[in-house]
């Protein structure tokens, strides 16, 4: 059984593109934020509006999965 992943390069290699990865997605989602009509957070949190919520869930998943596979290559 070998411990590819264990080395140090391999390693941090994956930090990093872990990292990156969820930077892109925050730009993501900070662009996606700004393009509504309305301040998502406050939206979802403060009125509890839970269609919106599952369409910017929905919205995250997608935008993680593209995130990953362009990180991925």
């Amino acid at each position: 059984m070998d411990i590819e992943w264990l080395k140090p390069g391999v390693f941090i290699g994956s930090i990093l593109f872990a990292l990156m990865g969820v930077f892109v997605f925050w730009i993501c989602f900070v662009i996606l934020d700004k393009l509504t009509p309305y301040h998502l957070w406050s939206e979802i949190v403060e009125k509890q509006n839970v269609a919106l919520a599952i369409v910017v869930g929905a919205m995250c998943i997608a935008i993680g999965m593209i995130v990953a596979a362009a990180v991925h290559g």
